[in-house]
Order: structure tokens, then sequence, then C-alpha cells
């Protein structure tokens, strides 16, 4: 079995290859049932949506990295990027709806080319909250982004920047040689525009996702080991720390694969299946948009391609918000690690 989902680690980028795995005979073998089953047993099937408050736009897949754990399968290469007829749409949408928060994500979402434009008119569009998903090192890659954090300050964005880890060793080998070193260089560039810092109101938080096939820790006791730590070694300050579980799709579902983890690892998120977490699950409050306009039920359904019926409005062009709140959101396999443990969204833990 593990040598036949061996010879398909090549095709991990295709979607339909993806969800053959996840939804193939080693996951019914070992025991399990699946998510729709389990969401059955506490009467939470079909998931609705409870109330639509985050608008999370994906600006394209082009990226300074390619880290290990990346769902996106995100990297230089990548040629996808959104529009600014899209954007355009987006802005008009929240104009409209009177979203509120808005989730800016990738690759790394300042290299499209419109991203200063972007933020600066979903301002003007009435966004209270606007996050921008950075990895760090985008702030110090190139000489047109050092001023980011006094762009950010600008236009009072929220900044989550993800960081594995407090030393080097383990950053440097999930996200690449010199990534750690960079990434506390950006941080103190964002420190000393008052990111971070008490009273100023400009948040920085950190996202943590374990290096391995397990799942993160508590995320309580992680930010105060993070605060200790990054205090005390770099004279960093930060708000909170989000833990995230890493989700089987793409590079890490290759790295599952490729490490002889994937059925062990996929029978970890089943038997830490916490009821608790289904309420506060991101696809109950979220639209997810990817670069070129289409509607997903959350960040990572996108990346595996399933979209949002075209009955409720699959594109921004045919939005319909009536549609969208009442629809049937659409889960898989991968759904477990959003539900295991203390459970996973892009806001941190939901239970």
């Amino acid at each position: 079995m593990i040598k036949s989902l061996k010879a398909q680690a090549h095709t991990l980028s295709e979607t339909d290859a993806q969800l053959d795995l996840l939804n193939g005979p080693l996951f019914y073998d070992s025991g399990n049932s699946s998510f729709t089953a389990h969401l059955k047993e506490n009467n939470q099937f079909p998931l609705k949506p409870t109330n639509l408050e985050i608008f999370q736009i994906n600006l394209g897949y082009m990226c300074n990295q390619t880290c290990a754990h990346c769902h996106v399968d995100a990297g230089p290469d990548r040629k996808e990027i959104m529009t600014r007829d899209n954007m355009q749409i987006c802005v008009d949408l929240v104009r409209k709806h009177n979203f509120k928060t808005i989730d800016l994500t990738g690759g790394a979402p300042e290299m499209n080319p419109d991203f200063r434009w972007f933020v600066t008119e979903l301002k003007k569009a009435g966004a209270q909250e606007i996050i921008v998903r950075c990895n760090l090192t985008i702030i110090v890659a190139n000489k047109k982004y050092n001023d980011l954090p006094e762009f950010f300050k600008e236009h009072d964005v929220r900044v989550v920047s993800s960081l594995p880890y407090y030393k080097s060793e383990k950053t440097d080998k999930q996200r690449g040689n010199g990534v750690f070193d960079k990434s506390i260089k950006a941080l103190k560039m964002l420190n000393a525009v008052g990111y971070g810092k008490p009273g100023t109101g400009l948040i920085l938080d950190l996202v943590y996702n374990p290096a391995g096939a397990f799942l993160p820790g508590n995320q309580m006791e992680l930010e105060s080991d993070f605060k200790k730590e990054l205090s005390k070694s770099w004279d960093i300050e930060f708000n909170s720390l989000l833990a995230i579980t890493n989700l089987p799709i793409s590079r890490f579902l290759d790295y599952l694969v490729k490490s002889e983890n994937f059925v062990d690892y996929m029978v970890k998120l089943v038997n830490a299946f916490n009821p608790s977490a289904i309420d506060g699950l991101m696809c109950r409050n979220t639209i997810s948009i990817d670069w070129d306009g289409h509607m997903f039920d959350c960040d990572f359904n996108q990346m595996l391609d399933i979209k949002i019926p075209a009955a409720n409005g699959s594109h921004i062009s045919t939005f319909d918000i009536d549609k969208l709140s009442k629809r049937e959101i659409s889960v898989n396999q991968h759904c477990f690690g959003c539900t295991a443990g203390a459970g996973s969204s892009c806001q941190g833990t939901t239970a």
C-alpha cells in the first residue's frame, strides 16, 4: 500500500490525486469513518455557516520562499496572481455587504503588484480590520519591500507572521536556510515602528506550525515559551501566537507519503477528533477567494479545488450573500485537521 502511495507522490500537486489519497483504501482499512460520519454522530451534518464575517482573499501563489509544509505549494516559480479587476470586485463587495475583516494571504500577498493599492481601497470601502499573512522574509528580501512595516502601520494592518520556532535549526529546516535570521531582522523592523508593543494598537501575531507529523502543543503554553525566548535572546515582542495544525494537502501530504507517515498521521487526526472544535471552524464564518475570483468554503478547500457549488455562486462575479449564508459546506477527510485536539483555523485554536 505504501509503495502505491509513493508511486503517486509525483502527482500530488494535482488535486484529484490528493483527494484519491485522502479517500483511498488506506484511510478506511485503518478502521476510520469519514468526516461526514463524525459530523452526523454529533448532529452537525450538513455543516452550515453561522455568520459570514471574514473575507479571505488569496492574492496569488507567488512567494519568495518554498516552505516544506506549505499547503499552497507556493514559490518563486508560481505565476498565478490576482488582477486589479478582481480586486475591484472584492472592494465593491466589501463596501456593499459591509464586511469588516479582510484576510489577505498568498503566497506572499505583498508580491502582488497591486497589493498596496488594494489595501488602501479596502480601507476606503469600510474594512475595519485588514489582516496580512506575512512570511516576514519578504520585508528584507528586496529594497522595495523594506518600507512594508511603515505601510502596515499607516493603514493599521494586523500582521500575522509565520515563525515555526524560536530557534534557527527548526525554522530553517522547515522554511529554508537563513530564514530564521531574516525573520528576526524583519520582526525587529516591525517592533521598531510599534508592532507588538504595548499601547500602540499595532497587532503582530506569530503562527506556529509543527515541523513534523504531529499535532501542535497547547497554544497558550507555546505562546509563553515564544515570548520568553524571543524577548530574552532578541528583545522581540509580539501580541499572540496562533497554533495551526498542518493539513494533509500539497507539500505536507507529499512529505507524509514519502516519509511513510500518511496513515499514522491520518489516524492521529481522526482519533483526536474534538466535537467542541466544530463551532469554531473557519468555514462557518469565512468565504475564501482564490486569485482568479473563485469562491471556496475555506483556504484548504481552495487548494483541493473544492469550489462552492455554482448554484450558490462559485465566483465573486455572481456573489449572492443570501445563497452563501444558507449553503451546505463541503467537507472531506482533510477536515479532520481542523477538528483535532484543540481545533485549528487561520485564527489559531478553536476549542
